[in-house]
């Protein structure tokens, strides 16, 4: 499944002249987290999130009293940010377009989650060229996950397992073989690692099409605490 198929496509968007205070309101009216910037063309300037409108609060809040304190307060930085916080403009206050972590259409939602991970972001805005087309979310990732598989062939299923199995480093077990039938995957064979062991029925359970996973797998008993 690739971003393309779960993005929200209808995004509400605003330009870069919009009162930082109208973005303000537009987030809470429409109970969204954000809103993205973009021009006369659609192509994507900025976002604009409830954390930098926060940030303009957070500014204010004069510096804590102390001699210590006081030797290491950044009086450039904190003008800086502050200028920035408290901009008049969508524009003074988003975070700009090369900051952003963003998709394109046909990025796999297996992708987009990692980025979501790895950067501590909830949206990824994906662009076509430079314009926006969508935002994908972790509500929309979420919905993905309650999709029904497509029913799916037994020879479909057998080269996604293996693809699935080749993809990851650690399901590399060279003596663990799996047949399909009717879509029941069975493993059977001889796995050295009881974590590989455990690991693998849980992955090829992911795979579209996949209705159950029996496991035949022996291990090694010396090392079955592992």
């Amino acid at each position: 499944m690739h971003v393309g198929d779960i993005m929200t496509r209808n995004v509400t968007a605003v330009p870069a002249d919009t009162p930082a205070l109208a973005v303000a309101r537009l987030l809470a009216d429409r109970g969204i987290s954000a809103v993205p910037v973009t021009d006369n063309w659609s192509m994507l300037l900025g976002i604009v999130s409830e954390a930098d409108l926060i940030h303009r609060l957070a500014v204010s809040d004069p510096p804590p009293p102390g001699l210590l304190h006081s030797l290491f307060y950044d009086r450039d930085r904190a003008a800086s940010e502050y200028t920035r916080a408290h901009g008049a403009t969508a524009a003074d206050v988003m975070t700009p377009e090369r900051d952003l972590v963003t998709a394109d259409e046909t990025m796999t939602v297996e992708h987009a989650a990692h980025l979501l991970e790895q950067h501590k972001v909830k949206r990824l805005p994906v662009l076509r060229d430079g314009v926006l087309v969508g935002i994908v979310s972790r509500a929309d990732l979420l919905r993905a996950l309650l999709v029904p598989a497509a029913d799916a062939t037994d020879a479909a299923i057998t080269e996604e397992v293996k693809a699935t199995m080749a993809r990851l480093p650690w399901a590399d077990a060279p003596y663990v073989f799996f047949d399909v039938k009717e879509g029941t995957v069975t493993l059977y064979g001889f796995c050295h690692s009881a974590a590989v062991r455990r690991g693998l029925p849980a992955l090829v359970a992911q795979v579209a099409g996949v209705v159950a996973v029996e496991d035949r797998i022996t291990v090694n008993a010396a090392n079955q605490a592992l």
